[in-house]
């Protein structure tokens, strides 16, 4: 989802220079548009969304060096990072892979949310819910159990697409979401019992021990780089044969890397790895595409574990 995040400069002149940059940008004129992004940088030298769309700019242009550099500046400007400039540099192989930062998250998917819906369903073709309540039936039809439960959890719960998903299957739902955005879109839908603004894993830390039977995540955990936090506290909340199940976007390699869409990547070992690691019990693990991106689907794995 392309993300126009604005912080001004607080000088009027560079805020202008850096509009006619973008619009040079936006033109295709990037050298241009470079060095009038650097002449609003030296009227502004702390001009945070000056450096990251300089940063942008010299990806577009190849050059992969000047373009670090301009991101590490708009990090040392704008500590919070609300532009995501130490998610390129992840991307980058400039910084090595950590969480991202929460700023940048709450941003975007606030700026996103009252598009959200439209853009995901008729644009990516977004099917995480619908996969996971499929692997999440196979699962109990496997154990021989229902589908049926009583409290579910939707970590990263957007507008509440996982929760309609499994409406009919759950009698109370929680939703947790570090977007205020999308907690106001998602109270709309009445489908919720309670709804939390937090990251996954703080939400989760607040939930009683054994007092869910179903923590789900339907392409959030994209989100997040070690899922063994979240997975742990997602163990903790389970009541016994309760079940987490949510997907991922994966690669061929190994562990853990930043994708080009900006979102974590998450081998399929890495992720047998992290279930077994952290007291649950894998029951499902396929491919899956969770949504389209340029036309081609994205290569994901649906994961179902279970709290024995």
């Amino acid at each position: 989802m392309p993300h126009r995040f604005f912080l001004s400069s607080g000088d009027l002149i560079a805020d202008r220079r850096y509009e006619f940059a973008r619009d040079l940008q936006l033109k295709g004129d990037l050298a241009a548009a470079a060095e009038v992004m650097e002449q609003a940088i030296e009227v502004a030298p702390n001009f945070a969304s000056a450096w990251f769309e300089l940063g942008q700019i010299r990806i577009a242009l190849g050059e992969t060096d000047k373009a670090i550099t301009a991101f590490q500046n708009a990090c040392a400007a704008d500590p919070d990072d609300r532009h995501g400039a130490g998610v390129r540099l992840m991307q980058l192989g400039a910084a090595p892979l950590s969480d991202m930062p929460k700023a940048y998250v709450r941003s975007l998917f606030d700026q996103y949310a009252p598009r959200f819906e439209a853009e995901l369903i008729e644009r990516l073709n977004y099917r995480a819910p619908a996969i996971l309540f499929k692997a999440v039936l196979a699962v109990r039809v496997a154990e021989k159990k229902p589908a049926y439960f009583q409290r579910a959890i939707d970590l990263g719960c957007g507008t509440g697409l996982g929760a309609a998903a499994f409406a009919k299957n759950v009698d109370s739902f929680i939703g947790i979401d570090l977007s205020a955005g999308m907690i106001a879109q998602a109270r709309e839908t009445g489908l919720y019992a309670a709804l939390e603004v937090d990251d996954m894993t703080a939400g989760l830390q607040r939930q009683p021990d054994l007092s869910a039977d179903l923590v789900l995540a339907a392409d959030a955990m994209v989100y997040v780089g070690d899922l063994a936090p979240v997975l742990a506290e997602a163990h903790r909340v389970l009541r016994p044969s309760g079940l987490v199940t949510f997907t991922v976007e994966t690669h061929d390699g190994e562990g853990v890397i930043m994708g080009k869409g900006l979102r974590y990547a998450h081998g399929a070992e890495y992720v047998r790895g992290v279930i077994q690691s952290t007291g649950l019990q894998l029951k499902h693990l396929e491919p899956a595409s969770p949504r389209t991106e340029e036309q081609l689907p994205v290569r994901g794995l649906a994961v179902v574990a279970t709290r024995t």
